[in-house]
């Protein structure tokens, strides 16, 4: 029996890379930092301190930047940033790609909130990745919601998480899912004593 080719390319991402990669799909867009800054009605020097991983942003902030450069959350995870993630050189021809325990690349957000890349490759329609939120973390540090294109999908694996959706809220514990058009604003929190993982699909 063959042991299927694993990907061995994942690792914990610092600020300074996540931010060089930020910085490094802005200059392929061919944006200023100033210009990149206003459509985020935020500062250039704010912008300037995640790009060089003095400040690390928080989901709702991430998912705004990568928003406005027109790729995907899987491009963040990229040593070279692109449109879309690479697929694997080396992976077999038959479109078998396996990321073993400890190797699936890592972002560490504001708040703690880490997002872990369960989808090795690119999957056309949807991505998925494992996000773990510490006791009293939010998706946004500063309390606004989010929206953008697409619809997501969440189911809790353990602890509690309450996801907020326009003017509804939902309480989710150990599995429970939710499925919501990423077009309404909402926001995700951890109002628990412990640590709150859940596994999250985004269609863009």
């Amino acid at each position: 029996m063959r042991r299927p080719q694993h990907d061995s390319a994942a690792s914990s991402l610092s600020d300074q890379q996540l931010g060089s990669r930020i910085r490094a799909l802005r200059l392929e867009r061919g944006l200023s930092l100033r210009a990149l800054a206003a459509t985020l009605g935020i500062t250039p020097s704010a912008l300037s301190q995640i790009e060089l991983g003095k400040m690390r942003p928080s989901v709702t902030r991430l998912i705004e930047i990568i928003s406005q450069l027109d790729v995907s959350l899987a491009a963040a995870f990229e040593q070279e940033p692109d449109n879309q993630a690479r697929s694997d050189a080396s992976a077999p021809g038959d479109g078998i790609t396996v990321t073993r325990a400890g190797e699936a690349a890592v972002l560490t957000l504001g708040d703690g909130v880490r997002y872990r890349r369960l989808s090795p490759t690119a999957m056309p329609g949807f991505e998925v990745y494992e996000s773990s939120y510490p006791p009293g973390s939010s998706s946004s540090q500063d309390g606004e919601f989010l929206r953008h294109s697409g619809h997501e999908m969440g189911s809790v694996l353990s602890g509690a998480l309450t996801v907020e959706i326009g003017f509804e809220r939902y309480e989710l514990e150990a599995g429970d899912a939710i499925t919501f058009p990423s077009t309404t604003p909402h926001r995700i929190r951890n109002p628990g004593e412990a640590t709150a993982v859940a596994v999250w699909i985004n269609m863009p």
